[in-house]
């Protein structure tokens, strides 16, 4: 069974956006609200990516190099 996530909490706060951009938007019938919480849950994630990144880096590349120089296990019962 699927739990759902509880609703987050909403906090206001004060954005300074570019006017026409913003009366566009409302006469589109988009919700600015919405669109720049999306926005900064893809950024929010993007950075964290790039941090897990950064913080393994060494780990990734020394996987790299060992498979480089041993191959992929099992690489002998893969079928493609």
């Amino acid at each position: 069974m699927l739990t759902k996530s509880p609703k987050p909490q909403r906090k206001a706060i004060n954005l300074s956006l570019d006017q026409a951009l913003i009366a566009e938007a409302k006469e589109l019938g988009l919700s600015v609200s919405k669109i720049a919480e999306e926005g900064l849950v893809k950024a929010v994630s993007a950075r964290k990516t790039e941090l897990w990144l950064e913080e393994n880096r060494e780990a990734i590349e020394e996987n790299n190099r060992y498979f480089a120089e041993h191959g992929l296990p099992f690489a002998e019962l893969r079928k493609y």
